[in-house]
């Protein structure tokens, strides 16, 4: 049996909980995301080392100096699921793609639901990014972690524009 292994580290958005198979992330959580708990399981391991790059790379990403991420991955997802987070991950930095868009995308043009579906149950949260994800008007719509976290990571990245005061998120 394949023993899980977390870390937990402070962001601007709130703890994230990091979780993976000791190769591999294989989660990315934050407080109260919806459709996964983001309290560690009796059988899991913490340790911070194995997350040592994660960690150090999502604070690079918070402090503005990386754009992109370069780790390995293993979100567990059916066939449809991993080609939208991995079409996800062609998302550029700063840029958004609607639901529809991304559906023809992947050669599913009648799978917007679908694809919306997958998108929020991304278990990769912003290394995947599923946040760069918006409706076809341009409205910000759904985000697993909250449409308060979704607005600041595209203002973070430069898609919006700063809307005032910061609110804490935790």
């Amino acid at each position: 049996m394949m023993k899980t292994y977390f870390s937990k580290m402070n962001s601007p958005i709130g703890e994230l909980l990091l979780v993976g198979d000791g190769t591999s992330l294989t989660q990315l959580l934050m407080l109260n995301q919806k459709y996964y708990g983001s309290e560690t399981q009796e059988d899991w391991q913490r340790d911070d080392t194995i997350f040592r790059a994660a960690r150090e790379q999502l604070e690079a990403y918070f402090a503005g100096e990386l754009r992109a991420f370069d780790l390995p991955l293993a979100p567990s997802g059916t066939a449809f699921q991993q080609k939208v987070w991995q079409a996800l991950r062609d998302i550029p930095y700063a840029q958004t793609e609607s639901y529809g868009a991304l559906a023809k995308r992947i050669d599913s043009p009648k799978a917007s639901r679908a694809v919306g579906m997958a998108n929020g149950h991304n278990p990769i949260s912003i290394i995947v990014p599923c946040h760069r994800v918006i409706g076809a008007n341009g409205n910000l719509t759904g985000y697993g972690g909250g449409i308060e976290r979704k607005r600041w990571l595209l203002e973070h990245e430069g898609y919006l524009k700063k809307s005032g005061p910061r609110v804490t998120l935790f």
